[in-house]
């Protein structure tokens, strides 16, 4: 089976990445958008493009009634949901499944055990996965939290059961700032994820944030790509990715990448995803998560390994198999990411948006900085490369 047309159920970067990977395949795209994102890059680069809504993601990008109708009317044979909004959304994936459209990534069943960050976490704990202490469940009630927080000892952290990338995450040292943390990361992983759910977990001071991509077929074939290394953040975003680790030696990389292989055929996931470990200094690793979609920082794997992520992602959700193995994995080089944000360095580096009025690219030695070729807004080898 191949894909003649995909909708891309999200907006920005992501999109646009998405659908550089479809031109690549010969696979028309259709872009969807709220009311504020009508003169977005992505909306022009797509093939077509539809409103969904207001500006308010949860009446727009959220709005899984009006991405489906979008879907059908322009025909589309599968689904694309990037990251964030609905791409660890169960609900999403079996309305795609009902509708008779491909959802290009791991199933609704898979989501729910995976994308869910406290079922993940039950399952890891039956496996015998090293897991950081704290609760085995969701937070039913602030009187569970306080009791396990007694229980794993100061300081803690909560974090959103249904989505990552930060959102829903607060460390308490005591009591009264675990209340407080409580009702504020709850609303904060409501707003974000449509899921209120928190779990616990004991606070790991200075940890190495280490990740394993992996990739896995409808056939039972499980690779992974090597690590990322994500320690370097702000507010619980990352700001620095590289690709390989300094940190990590070939002992610890085999190591984490068969747990993570073992953890992806326990829950049966297909496609591609991330697993996520904290890493003390002393290398002692413990499990923290499984990221169930594609990632922000996946570039830095595809330029070490020259595995296109995105394309294999839809390959492996049209039904085709990996066509290579473990042992043809090479990381080749190294590779950084930088995630650069507009803050306010005199307000706590509050974030500071606003329209970008100059821009100058790096363009190497000697070249003439303000008119050269690194202003340019356009494209390179063939593809846009500023938005």
């Amino acid at each position: 089976m191949a894909f003649d047309k995909i909708l891309i159920a999200n907006r920005g970067e992501i999109a646009v990445r998405i659908i550089r990977a479809c031109q690549e395949m010969d696979i028309k795209t259709v872009a969807v958008f709220s009311d504020a994102d009508k003169d977005a890059f992505h909306v022009k680069y797509a093939d077509t493009a539809v409103n969904i809504g207001p500006a308010l993601s949860r009446k727009s990008y959220l709005n899984i009634d009006n991405i489906i109708k979008a879907a059908k009317e322009n025909q589309v044979a599968a689904v694309h949901p990037g990251y964030g909004f609905l791409s660890e959304n169960e609900r999403f994936a079996r309305a795609c499944a009902d509708n008779h459209l491909v959802f290009i990534g791991p199933s609704a069943d898979c989501i729910s055990k995976a994308g869910n960050k406290s079922a993940a976490r039950k399952t890891l704990i039956d496996l015998g996965v090293p897991v950081i202490p704290g609760s085995e469940d969701i937070i039913s009630s602030p009187q569970q939290a306080f009791e396990i927080a007694e229980t794993v000892g100061y300081p803690v952290i909560l974090k959103a059961s249904g989505g990552g990338g930060g959102r829903g995450m607060r460390i308490a040292h005591g009591r009264e700032e675990l209340s407080e943390a409580i009702a504020v990361a709850s609303g904060e992983a409501r707003a974000a994820f449509g899921n209120p759910d928190l779990y616990l977990e004991k606070y790991i001071e200075k940890p190495r944030h280490i990740e394993i991509q992996i990739l896995a077929d409808q056939f039972g074939n499980v690779v992974h790509l090597g690590e990322r290394e994500c320690s370097i953040q702000m507010r619980y975003q990352k700001l620095i990715e590289e690709s390989p680790s300094p940190f990590v030696d070939d002992d610890l990389r085999e190591k984490l990448g068969e747990i993570a292989i073992l953890v992806a055929r326990s829950i049966g996931y297909t496609n591609a995803g991330t697993m996520e470990f904290l890493v003390d200094k002393h290398k002692n690793y413990y499990f923290m998560e499984i990221n169930a979609r594609v990632q922000v920082e996946h570039p830095v794997t595809e330029l070490v390994t020259g595995i296109d992520i995105v394309q294999q992602q839809i390959v492996i959700a049209a039904g085709g198999r990996l066509d290579f193995k473990q042992d043809d994995i090479r990381l080749n080089g190294w590779s950084i990411e930088c995630r650069i944000n507009a803050a306010d360095p005199q307000d706590n580096f509050m974030p500071s948006p606003g329209k970008i009025e100059d821009l100058v690219l790096p363009g190497g030695p000697r070249q003439d900085r303000r008119s050269g070729p690194s202003r340019r807004s356009g494209s390179q080898n063939g593809h846009p490369y500023i938005q």
